[in-house]
C-alpha cells in the first residue's frame, strides 16, 4: 500500500523513495563535487528554510534571521564560487523549490549587486562592499525600475544626475525595488544631464534626502521587501560613480543574465509545485481511497512534471551557452517567457488539485501560484519578452 503523507511535513516525503522532480537526472550531469554539493543545498533548504518562510509570507515580512545560514551555505558569493553555469543555475531553482522570495533576494545579489560591482565597480568600491555582501552581512539592491518607466526604461528613464564641485547630485524615484526598504545601498541608475547618458551610481540608502515607502498588499513575492525610493537631491562624493556603468549597454550584459536566473526560477518553482502536488495527492483521501489514483490527478501530476523537465532542459542549455560565450538577449527572454508561461500553468494545476485545501497558503499550493504570477511578469514581462525574441527571428521590432 502507498504510504499516507503529511503534505507540510518534508522529512516523512523525504523518507519515500520517489523519483525525483528532477527525473530525466539534469544535476547528473554535474561533476561528482558539485552534485555533493547540490544535495547538502537541497537538503538545508528543505529541512531549514521551507518549514518556517509560510508565516513570513502570509505577514509579509522579511526573515533576516535566515541570512547567516543562507550565506553559511555560499548563497552570498555564488558568482565568486568557481562553479559552473549548470551548478550555479541549480542552485538558484533549489532555492526557488524552497521559497521564490528568497530566491528572488538570492537571485537579485549575485547577478545584480555582487556581480555588477566585481565586473565594473573600482577597486576602492570592491574593498568597501564586497567582503560584506559575500556574507549577507552588507545587502545592496538594484535601482532601475521607475514609477512610470518599466519596460521601456532604457529610453524613458527620468531619475537624473548633475556634476558638481564635489560630486553628484541624484534627483528621481525609482519603484518595485526588491531589498529597498532594508538595503545598505542602491545601484542607481541616472541619466546624467550633461550628455543624456545613463550611469550607474552607489547611493548609501541612509544619506539625506533618500526616502523608502514598503510596496505593501501584493499577491505574491510577499516576503521580498520592495520599495519606492525617492531621491530628492541627493548629494553623493564623485567616488561613487561606478565607472565602468557609464553607458547603459554594460548594463544591458546584467538584465541578460538575470533573465536568465529567471529562468531557473521558473524550473525551481515548477519543481516546488510538483513536489507539494505530489504530497498532497498522496495524503488527501475522497470516495474511499488517496486522490492520487484518480486518473485526472495523474494526468495533472504528468502534465507538471513534464513542464518542469521541459524548463530544466531549456536551462541545461542555456548554462552551456554561457559557458561558451554564445549566450545573447534573445535567448535569455525565450527561456524567461516560456518556463514563465509553462510555471504559470503548472501552478493553476497544483492549487487545482488542491480543491479548497489548495486556496490554504498551509498547503504551500497558492503560494506558490501567486509567486508564479511575479516571475511571469517581473524582469521583462512575458509580452516584452516574446517581442525580443521576435524582433530576432524576423529582423523587425514591433516596439517602435
Amino acid at each position: 500500500m502507498t504510504p499516507m503523507l503529511n503534505p507540510t511535513d518534508p522529512q516523512l516525503l523525504a523518507n519515500v523513495k520517489f523519483p525525483d522532480a528532477d527525473i530525466l537526472h539534469v544535476a547528473n550531469m554535474l561533476p561528482e563535487h558539485e552534485q555533493q554539493r547540490l544535495r547538502e543545498l537541497h537538503e538545508f533548504l528543505q529541512a531549514e528554510i521551507r518549514p518556517v518562510v509560510g508565516e513570513y509570507w502570509d505577514r509579509e515580512e522579511f526573515p533576516f534571521d535566515l541570512l547567516p545560514k543562507l550565506a553559511a551555505h555560499g548563497l552570498g558569493e555564488l558568482e565568486f564560487s568557481g562553479a559552473s553555469r549548470l551548478f550555479k543555475g541549480l542552485a538558484y531553482a533549489e532555492v526557488t523549490r524552497a521559497d521564490v522570495s528568497l530566491s528572488a533576494l538570492v537571485g537579485i545579489h549575485n547577478e545584480l549587486v555582487v556581480d555588477l560591482l566585481d565586473q565594473l565597480a573600482s577597486e576602492e568600491q570592491k574593498q568597501t562592499w564586497l567582503p560584506g555582501l559575500r556574507q549577507f552581512q552588507k545587502v545592496g539592491c538594484f535601482a532601475l525600475t521607475e514609477p512610470d518607466h518599466g519596460s521601456d526604461i532604457a529610453g524613458g528613464l527620468a531619475t537624473t544626475a548633475e556634476r558638481t564641485e564635489n560630486g553628484w547630485v541624484i534627483t528621481g524615484s525609482k519603484r518595485w525595488i526588491g531589498g529597498g526598504t532594508f538595503a545598505d545601498f542602491a545601484i542607481v541608475f541616472a541619466r546624467d544631464v550633461a550628455d543624456n547618458q545613463i550611469r550607474g551610481f552607489i547611493v548609501e540608502l541612509d544619506r539625506e534626502g533618500v526616502t523608502k515607502a514598503k510596496i505593501s498588499r501584493k499577491m505574491g513575492l510577499r516576503i521580498m521587501q520592495n520599495a519606492d525610493l525617492t531621491f530628492d537631491r541627493v548629494e553623493i562624493p564623485a567616488e561613487n560613480l561606478i565607472p565602468g556603468a557609464a553607458s547603459f549597454a554594460a548594463t544591458n550584459v546584467m538584465l541578460r543574465n538575470s533573465r536568465a536566473w529567471v529562468g531557473w526560477q521558473a524550473a525551481g518553482i515548477q519543481l516546488a509545485i510538483f513536489d507539494r502536488a505530489r504530497a498532497y495527492a498522496l495524503s488527501r483521501e475522497q470516495f474511499g481511497r488517496p486522490i492520487a489514483k484518480f486518473q485526472l490527478v495523474q494526468e495533472q501530476l504528468a502534465r507538471i512534471l513534464g513542464n518542469a523537465t521541459a524548463s530544466l532542459g531549456m536551462m541545461t542549455h542555456i548554462a552551456r551557452l554561457q559557458e561558451d560565450g554564445q549566450f545573447d538577449m534573445p535567448h535569455a527572454a525565450l527561456v524567461k517567457a516560456t518556463g514563465t508561461r509553462l510555471a504559470r500553468e503548472s501552478a493553476q494545476l497544483g492549487r487545482s488539485m488542491g480543491g479548497g485545501n489548495g486556496i490554504l497558503t498551509e498547503h504551500e499550493l497558492s503560494k506558490l501560484l501567486a509567486d508564479a504570477e511575479i516571475l511571469y511578469t517581473y524582469e521583462g514581462t512575458y509580452e516584452v519578452n516574446s517581442l525580443i525574441v521576435g524582433r530576432a527571428v524576423t529582423g523587425v521590432s514591433a516596439f517602435v
